[in-house]
């Protein structure tokens, strides 16, 4: 992992002054320098080569998503959006990450002291992921498909559970994965680890634009052929207990190894109920999921990992490689093949 060289760009020098604060107490980012607007920023890519730009969404002159789309269109590198999640923020995001952001990060406008220092601390991290994620290098889906592959039209479910996990850059990978889901798809968890506001908008327009449903995660919920549930209260976890047919719970418990809700206990919890399913761990930060994923493994289930070269940030798929937790590492579209294929009734 190298070292992130950082261009701030917002056009308040308050927020300038505070990001590169915040910025420089973390390790291995430095902040290399600032820009007001779109043709400053232009300037001091040219002259200062950074490897990693934050730029806020509303500037005057060309705005923060006009340039996103010239920088992924002429140079293409990492770039973490600045936003409020606002309904018009939250939008705003999504479109960010269609035309190629790394992650969107929220601005902390109206928060305590405390809650203004825990949300700006994990700037440092995911600028840092951003620095060493894989953007020049990976094929972008520009935008949902309005249904899944017509290929799949009588597709039908054998009863196999599909669990995955993602964070920095799932917003992108799901979109593609759900993509290729058809109406009939098999009952699906997922841990997606973004900002409640974006994963409820993401949600929102997953179900509209996708063949399957796509339903935030809820307890209780049955897990039917058809239905995809995505899991993102930072304050329960989803575990799924097994029955005809399987639900899922969400539980109140403290996180585990950082993480609430986690992969590792969705997974587990499928491992200690002997319910057959496949596991994937997808594009994210940190190290979630990979010791879920060997229990999944041990209880006899297939488990898969996207291809540490083209997921957006790879350290949670390489987590669970190294951990000896995967049958195989895939490119997004094998993988959704894979998982269709293993829950298909034959």
């Amino acid at each position: 992992m190298h070292d992130a060289r950082v261009l701030v760009v917002d056009d308040s020098a308050a927020m300038r002054a505070l990001f590169c604060d915040v910025l420089e107490q973390s390790r291995n980012v430095r902040v290399i320098g600032t820009a007001a607007n779109a043709a400053e920023a232009r300037d001091q890519i040219a002259q200062l080569m950074p490897n990693v730009v934050t730029l806020d969404v509303e500037m005057p002159g060309m705005s923060g998503i006009e340039f996103l789309e010239e920088i992924m269109t002429t140079s293409p590198m990492p770039v973490v959006m600045l936003s409020s999640l606002t309904q018009s923020g939250t939008e705003t995001s999504l479109r960010a990450f269609e035309l190629g952001a790394v992650e969107c990060f929220p601005k902390p406008l109206k928060a305590t002291p405390e809650q203004f220092a825990k949300t700006v601390g994990k700037l440092g991290k995911i600028v840092l992921a951003a620095a060493n994620s894989n953007v020049r290098d990976k094929p972008r889906h520009r935008g949902p498909r309005a249904a899944a592959d017509t290929a799949a039209a009588g597709y039908a479910a054998n009863g196999k559970i599909a669990a995955f996990s993602t964070s920095m850059g799932g917003v992108d990978a799901l979109t593609e994965i759900l993509g290729h889901y058809p109406k009939a798809c098999p009952p699906t968890v997922i841990v997606l680890q973004t900002e409640p506001a974006l994963a409820e908008m993401f949600i929102a327009r997953a179900d509209k634009d996708c063949a399957c449903t796509v339903r935030p995660a809820e307890d209780g919920a049955e897990l039917m052929p058809g239905t995809v549930h995505i899991a993102f209260n930072p304050a329960r976890h989803v575990i799924v207990e097994p029955g005809t047919p399987a639900r899922l719970r969400l539980v109140d418990r403290d996180p585990v190894e950082g993480f609430r809700p986690s992969a590792t206990l969705l997974f587990g919890s499928i491992a200690r109920g002997g319910m057959p399913a496949i596991g994937a761990v997808l594009t994210g930060m940190g190290e979630d999921g990979a010791k879920g994923l060997r229990l999944l493994q041990a209880a006899g289930c297939r488990t898969l990992a996207q291809d540490r070269q083209t997921a957006t940030v790879p350290q949670a798929p390489a987590a669970a490689v190294e951990a000896g937790a995967v049958d195989a590492e895939l490119k997004l579209e094998d993988l959704a093949a894979d998982v269709l294929g293993n829950c298909a009734a034959t």
